[in-house]
């Protein structure tokens, strides 16, 4: 999947006339590509656009137009595309309610671990979580994580053939099985996969 690159990105003044058409197709986008987990986990994958677009949003808060801060805006958002054998997402547990919040990632330490997708009938693909940093210790889990899923070629092969994929936690105090994903995110995940 195509990286980022500074040509390839609006001015502060174009992207603040584009703004609203941008926002409307990049919200659209992001629908197809997000996977609930249950009433209280997401899993939205990020490709091109979604990168694309918080760059141009912290880029415009920011108000950052040297290029200097252009590449570090790149260097750190570049690796959360995928490198087209893996899917790469941000992972939420959310809970509405502050305190409920608190106490359930007391509850759900490790959770990142017991992510899963699966193609079909083949190996369950478990993530490479906060390879950035570590949001979890002994006494709590972070409320977000950033995951890496690295398909194998057989894996690669099934899904474009047809096969479904399925995700589910198997956290002990957090199940759920997702079979099938909706056909319109598995379309879409499909596309990462060059």
């Amino acid at each position: 999947m195509k990286k980022l690159a500074k040509e390839g990105l609006y001015s502060l003044e174009k992207y603040s006339e584009i703004r609203p058409a941008f926002r409307e197709k990049v919200l659209a986008h992001k629908r197809q590509r997000n996977l609930p987990l249950g009433s209280n986990a997401t899993l939205y994958f990020e490709d091109t656009l979604t990168m694309q677009y918080q760059v141009q949003e912290m880029l415009r808060i920011e108000r950052i137009f040297e290029a200097a801060g252009i590449e570090e805006e790149l260097g750190a958002y570049n690796p959360l595309i995928p490198d087209g054998s893996n899917w790469k997402a941000t992972f939420m547990v959310e809970f509405a309610d502050p305190e409920e919040r608190q106490e359930m990632l007391r509850h759900l330490v490790g959770i990142e671990d017991h992510v899963w997708l699966q193609v079909g009938e083949l190996e369950k693909i478990r993530p490479i979580s906060d390879e950035d940093l570590e949001r979890s210790d002994d006494s709590k889990t972070s409320a977000v994580h950033f995951m890496r899923f690295e398909l194998n070629a057989e894996q690669v092969a099934a899904l474009k053939a047809g096969a479904e994929l399925s995700a589910g936690i198997d956290h002990n105090n957090y199940q759920v099985d997702v079979r099938p994903v909706a056909e319109q995110t598995r379309a879409s995940l499909l596309k990462d996969l060059d």
